[in-house]
């Protein structure tokens, strides 16, 4: 299953005519972390801001989302 997201992911990357960051923008692994640091934050929201533990959860998902923008930003 793994070979088989790769090589979906080296189609997608193979477009030539696409800028980097368009490529990575598209690749599975960048899309799914990307729903789901942002599906985390809204939970939180969703749920309320009740408790420590829940300001640790909007940082840990803000930290994630951020991790996953730099990596698009970082490509040169």
């Amino acid at each position: 299953m793994l070979n088989e997201i790769d090589n979906i992911n080296q189609n997608v990357g193979n477009t030539g005519s696409r800028n980097p960051r368009i490529n990575k923008m598209m690749s599975l692994e960048w899309l799914g972390q990307t729903v789901a640091s942002g599906a985390w934050i809204v939970s939180v929201f969703v749920y309320g801001l009740a408790s420590t533990g829940d300001y640790l959860q909007l940082v840990a998902a803000s930290s994630w989302m951020l991790s996953n923008i730099a990596t698009i930003i970082s490509i040169k």
